[in-house]
């Protein structure tokens, strides 16, 4: 008789909230500690939230294996990505920056409810983009997805570093500050007002930028849909190196993560398949 296969420990990493501050109308900033995280020294690591269903006690530490082994799959935590904004190593504190539209969505209303004291489970960091010091300069673009990182890429760059900063938000409320010692020039895009569709402006203003002399380092992340769009020009009309571009398509307008995560699986099937034909 064969033994069966040990079970995974999915044990998951554990955070607790301090405090929650609104950047902007849309933007909840939660900072939470951690003993458990180790920085990975990129600028865009992410993390993946657990957070519980509704009325659902679960073991702890939460451990995903026990929970898929003992749960019904309608009671499992549902999983969303998010940008880690900083991280103190001295302090053990987490800040993560979270868009909130009402009682849209998962990870927006748990945010905007959160208070000292509760318990928030995570899975990594992830990422692999920090700012090369050995670059000429930088461009960075992105929505409000994308506001953590390129907000944590800009003050990490070294002083003198030439970056331009491309960004759409809903409207001026919505921008931030960027702090950071680089020579930095930020271009904020309003989507409220506008007759253009989501992302046109960013796409627009890449294709228009007299790209410096020197190398590059370039970082496109956001809607799935413009950062495809830019990819194209980079690549195919620009010609850049491959290495010198780090680009993610952080969600599908219309989709929830589920959904863009399947679709994502299911495009990299297809395209192994017809790499094998």
């Amino acid at each position: 008789m064969t033994n069966p296969a040990p079970r995974r420990n999915r044990v998951c990493k554990r955070a607790v909230v301090q405090r929650t501050e609104r950047v902007t109308p849309h933007m909840i900033r939660v900072v939470l500690t951690s003993e458990d995280f180790v920085d990975n020294g990129t600028t865009d690591h992410y993390v993946k939230l657990l957070f519980g269903k509704p009325g659902i006690e679960y073991p702890e530490p939460l451990d995903m294996g026990v929970v898929r082994e003992t749960f019904p799959a309608e009671h499992w935590p549902t999983m969303r990505t998010y940008t880690v904004r900083s991280w103190n190593d001295d302090s053990k504190e987490l800040t993560i920056d979270f868009v909130y539209h009402g009682d849209e969505g998962v990870a927006g209303p748990w945010a905007a409810a959160a208070k000292p004291g509760d318990v928030l489970w995570f899975n990594g960091p992830g990422g692999a983009y920090s700012p090369n010091e050995a670059a000429d300069w930088h461009l960075l673009v992105g929505d409000e997805s994308a506001l953590p990182a390129i907000g944590a890429a800009v003050e990490q760059l070294p002083p003198g570093a030439r970056a331009t900063v491309l960004l759409e938000v809903e409207d001026e409320t919505e921008e931030q500050k960027l702090g950071g010692s680089g020579e930095v020039d930020v271009t904020f895009f309003h989507r409220a007002g506008s007759d253009t569709a989501r992302g046109d402006s960013l796409v627009a203003a890449v294709a228009a930028l007299d790209f410096p002399a020197g190398d590059p380092h370039i970082f496109v992340h956001g809607e799935a849909g413009f950062v495809f769009r830019i990819r194209q020009n980079l690549f195919t009309d620009r010609g850049l190196p491959r290495d010198r571009v780090s680009l993610s398509g952080y969600w599908r307008l219309g989709k929830n993560e589920d959904g863009w995560q399947a679709e994502k699986a299911e495009t990299s099937r297809k395209e192994r398949e017809a790499a094998a034909s």
